[in-house]
């Protein structure tokens, strides 16, 4: 059964005439009386009493007319849906954030999409990198800003940003002066890091190893603010993306760290070989170009 022999139907039941219906349709009576004969055929039920000088529904057309304007309606709605989404009137994403990236950087981006997509809706989760490149790989987000690269390769990814991790000190501290550290200066300070949830600190950890020593731990956040606070506190020490230090209070101070010097690279993630919807796939359109352009 195609949708056109129930839209004829419709036709022909509203004007009561397959003469009119095929006018009002463009095609000839011929065409429409061998549509709607199809339609009975396959339903094995007269739709129309042919009977009388007027065309009447029959009890089955009645029931089928019922039916069928309800698929057109459905039919109908979905043409505009699909015209909505293919021209990104309408959408959603869910993308996974760090919470220890320059709070500024995503809302500009945003805001300019924004403009240009008014309809389109965004569900941003802060996890760790781990948890979202699970959450990307289990289909939960869409799009996930990790630590690259991936641990795997079932991802498509860019990068866009690369940059040092620099030493969070108390201005108090005896390096705190110092325009550059080795990192094995600080064998004998305590350390505040990120939980497990969080890829920076296993580099901090296997760099601390590199210098030859394992870092003594005295708390672990999920917040760089709160680590930030803690620093100030005179707690120990930390290790932040440098672009985090350019947020800081002037109760800490940052300096650069070498013999092993600490960087990352940051990234977009997402599933490779596995649908991404229309929204989604001009975000990072759209994303890639302005980060390019910038």
């Amino acid at each position: 059964m195609d949708i056109k022999h129930l839209q004829y139907f419709i036709e022909v039941s509203n004007y009561k005439s397959f003469t009119r219906a095929a006018d009002h349709l463009f095609i000839t009576q011929p065409t429409i009386s061998k549509m709607i004969k199809n339609l009975e055929n396959e339903l094995g039920v007269e739709l129309f009493d042919r009977s009388k000088k007027s065309l009447t529904l029959t009890d089955a057309g009645r029931v089928v007319l019922e039916q069928a304007k309800l698929i057109d309606k459905a039919f109908r709605n979905l043409e505009v849906e699909m015209e909505n989404l293919l021209e990104l009137k309408k959408g959603h994403i869910r993308i996974g954030l760090p919470p220890i990236i320059d709070p500024s950087f995503f809302p500009e981006i945003m805001g300019k999409f924004h403009d240009k997509y008014p309809s389109i809706t965004f569900q941003l989760v802060e996890e760790g990198s781990k948890k979202i490149e699970e959450s990307v790989a289990n289909d939960v987000l869409d799009i996930g800003v990790i630590v690259l690269p991936a641990k795997n390769n079932q991802f498509h990814s860019f990068s866009f940003l690369k940059e040092d991790i620099k030493l969070i000190l108390h201005p108090s501290h005896p390096l705190a002066n110092e325009a550059e550290i080795n990192l094995a200066q600080l064998s004998e300070d305590s350390f505040i890091l990120f939980n497990k949830d969080f890829v920076l600190r296993d580099l901090i950890i296997s760099s601390c190893n590199r210098a030859g020593f394992n870092p003594s731990i005295l708390s672990e956040s999920s917040r760089w603010d709160f680590i930030e606070e803690m620093v100030a506190c005179k707690l120990g020490v930390a290790l932040l993306p440098e672009s985090i230090c350019r947020n800081l209070h002037q109760n800490v101070r940052a300096v650069k760290i070498s013999k092993p010097s600490i960087s990352w690279n940051l990234g977009f993630i997402w599933r490779n070989g596995q649908y991404l919807s229309y929204a989604a796939k001009e975000w990072l359109r759209f994303t890639q170009e302005h980060l390019e352009n910038t």
